[in-house]
């Protein structure tokens, strides 16, 4: 048995059963609808596909930092009894990172005994996922904290995801692209191509005009940069955009000989209150990010 627990946090977009599968803990991460406040639960209500609805409705949902003393509830219950290692979204999204720290270092005051290891993926959504459920095997495996935890730093740039977006209003509104380029690629068909970078934050890569041809620059990419197909399942992501979903696997397993599998999954309301219905990704681990 471990002397520590290996905990993350919804922003992994990990799929609860999974989660409640390998007894992973995790930190439910607020999300807010027409003024009512919700926390991200990775699937296991169903409504996922409701809250995009509801988006294409007109409802323009919105997120917040998760309280330090939120992080407390979640995190000071462990610490009383075990060691623990915090395997957290990119730091360079959110400055809920800093309040996650100001917890660790709260209940290290209190329980000096304790070690708490707080790892930033620099990764969000799929990729953080594919990250922490291979640093999870090397967990059950009996690897010490400090051998997970350099896992992690070690790989966490081979942790790629490509993705396009169906209406760019959304990317505006996170102040991705401005109001006039969002205008003009929307007139025009634009679709930017995005991917997690170097940074630790998602930017553009590329445009390409038209669906069609957004789905096979993914497709592209992600044979060009994938290592090791045979050893893993890409993960693809749609934010209700089901049909595509299941095209994009499609094309990924045609395009990507000896590829182990693709899993299909909807996107939680974090991360699809910042990307909008219809947005579709392909996630892997594969070569260093380039940028």
């Amino acid at each position: 048995m471990n002397s520590y627990v290996f905990m993350s946090d919804s922003d992994s977009d990990l799929w609860f059963s999974i989660a409640r599968e390998r007894n992973i803990p995790i930190v439910r991460m607020p999300y807010s609808v027409d003024g009512q406040e919700y926390f991200d639960d990775n699937g296991e209500a169903g409504n996922n596909r409701a809250f995009f609805e509801r988006m294409r409705a007109g409802a323009l949902p919105s997120t917040s930092l998760l309280p330090t003393d939120t992080y407390l509830d979640y995190f000071e219950p462990i610490l009383k009894e075990q060691d623990l290692l915090f395997v957290a979204f990119s730091s360079a999204m959110s400055n809920t990172f800093l309040n996650i720290q100001e917890a660790r270092n709260i209940l290290l005051e209190k329980y000096p005994q304790r070690r708490f290891t707080i790892v930033d993926t620099m990764s969000i959504s799929g990729p953080q996922s594919l990250l922490l459920l291979r640093a999870h095997d090397l967990y059950v495996q009996g690897k010490s904290m400090e051998e997970v935890e350099r896992w992690i730093l070690e790989n966490r740039m081979n942790a790629q995801a490509y993705f396009t977006v169906d209406d760019l209003k959304y990317l505006r509104r996170g102040g991705r692209i401005s109001g006039a380029s969002a205008a003009l690629g929307s007139m025009l068909d634009i679709k930017p191509i995005l991917a997690m970078g170097r940074d630790g934050k998602v930017g553009p890569t590329q445009k390409v005009q038209g669906r069609k041809k957004a789905l096979r620059t993914i497709v592209q990419c992600t044979k060009d940069n994938i290592l090791d197909p045979q050893d893993q399942e890409i993960l693809v992501l749609h934010a209700d955009a089901s049909e595509d979903a299941e095209l994009l696997a499609r094309l990924l397993r045609e395009a990507i000989p000896g590829l182990k599998g693709v899993r299909v999954q909807i996107l939680g309301p974090v991360i699809g209150s910042h990307c909008g219905p219809g947005t579709l990704a392909s996630c892997f681990m594969g070569k260093e990010r380039p940028q």
